[in-house]
């Protein structure tokens, strides 16, 4: 599925400004998603539904469908919650030059290197002995030149771009997003009710008018077109969120939500569930038609809403409340996790393409696919880092 098939980067969250230290809990959690983007691309093949290997286990599927439901718009969520006193503390020039560098180069360099390289792997199994330099040729020439994962990447600067933008227009243009942020230090459950309404109002005109699978794309650039809006939304309120006391508001280690950990998650269960109601009748009782009513998208969007906020909520809440001690292995892995998620597509497609005549388990060919990814996408970034100038991008 195509929508899966491009569904899952690594955060590339804003430097804070210097006068603040790293915030542990929420670097914890940009790790935390990262190790999450590789597991949902290493049992994708071992779903039902994806089933492009010989073996699957349903297990898999309740995965992808959670994974899929909520990460990439908490991606965008936390990306834009130090955007807005980076921009107070750069020139416009500067931070789009250190965003051009961050963003703009690895997506060239990817779309270009890493990407045919990860669906050279998917071509064999449709044309046996096509060599790399043949494939190469033709994704560039005549295409399709797919993304994968690096859509994230462009997508997030042309949003930082436009925070650029408006904050040259207002400085304070995002401060009633952060006074309601500071409310929710004691009524988490009021920006909740934001965060759903404005992700509603975004998302489901566009899901109805476009549906799910369908993607604006431009050679390498390419978008979920259902979605797009929803992740703006995520990135523009955590930019809000952050754009001034953040330890005194939603996300203070002290704060409500902290206290209501296991609250959040027990109502992240309650549209999750409503989302695989809809699945059930998508399949068996009014036949899995394409395209889906818009009465369906309607319905199964708002669970999909209420899900993506909820469990928003409930990662946060665990990272904030957490007393771990560092340095823990979210800890070691943080100041890779970036050029992890870069490198990781084509190590989880080529160890999916060697395992797959493999007479093993669903269960036992995704851990080996998924353990395999960690420590290989670890160890390359580790090495690249070492390249004069490379910790500059990574």
């Amino acid at each position: 599925m195509k929508s899966i098939a491009h569904a899952a980067p690594a955060v590339d969250v804003q430097a804070a400004p210097k006068a603040h230290a790293r915030n542990v809990a929420l670097d914890r959690a940009r790790t935390f998603l990262t190790l999450v983007v590789l597991l949902h691309h290493a049992v994708i093949p071992y779903t039902h539904f994806g089933h492009t290997d010989p073996t699957s286990w349903i297990g898999f599927d309740c995965v992808v469908l959670a994974t899929d439901s909520f990460f990439m718009a908490m991606f965008f969520f936390l990306s834009g919650l130090f955007v807005w006193p980076g921009l107070g503390n750069k020139s416009l020039l500067g931070f789009l030059t250190t965003r051009l560098l961050r963003l703009g180069l690895p997506f060239v360099v990817c779309a270009v290197t890493v990407i045919p390289l990860a669906y050279w792997a998917i071509e064999l199994r449709h044309t046996p002995g096509i060599s790399f330099a043949e494939f190469w040729r033709k994704t560039m020439t005549i295409g399709p030149w797919p993304s994968g994962p690096i859509w994230f990447v462009w997508v997030l600067m042309v949003f930082d771009v436009t925070a650029s933008l408006l904050y040259r227009v207002s400085p304070r243009l995002l401060d009633p997003i952060n006074r309601l942020s500071e409310k929710g230090f004691v009524r988490p459950s009021k920006f909740w009710l934001l965060l759903v309404l404005v992700s509603a109002a975004v998302y489901l005109p566009m899901l109805v008018s476009y549906g799910q699978n369908y993607w604006f794309e431009f050679g390498p650039f390419s978008v979920q077109a259902s979605r797009v809006l929803l992740y703006a939304a995520y990135f523009f309120i955590g930019a809000g969120i952050g754009a001034a006391n953040l330890e005194g508001g939603l996300l203070s280690a002290h704060g409500r939500l902290t206290q209501r950990r296991w609250f959040w998650t027990g109502i992240t269960l309650i549209p999750y569930a409503l989302m695989w109601t809809m699945i059930y009748i998508k399949r068996e009782v009014i036949g899995n038609p394409d395209p889906l009513p818009g009465w369906y998208l309607a319905i199964y969007g708002t669970f999909y809403v209420l899900f993506s906020a909820s469990i928003l909520f409930a990662i946060l809440a665990y990272f904030l409340q957490s007393k771990a001690s560092g340095p823990t292995l979210l800890d070691r892995m943080q100041g890779d996790a970036y050029g992890m998620f870069l490198v990781h597509y084509p190590i989880v497609l080529w160890l999916q393409y060697w395992l797959f005549d493999f007479d093993l388990p669903a269960i036992a060919k995704a851990a080996i696919a998924f353990f395999a990814t960690v420590a290989l996408s670890w160890a390359v970034t580790a090495v690249l880092r070492k390249i004069p100038g490379a910790k500059h991008v990574l």
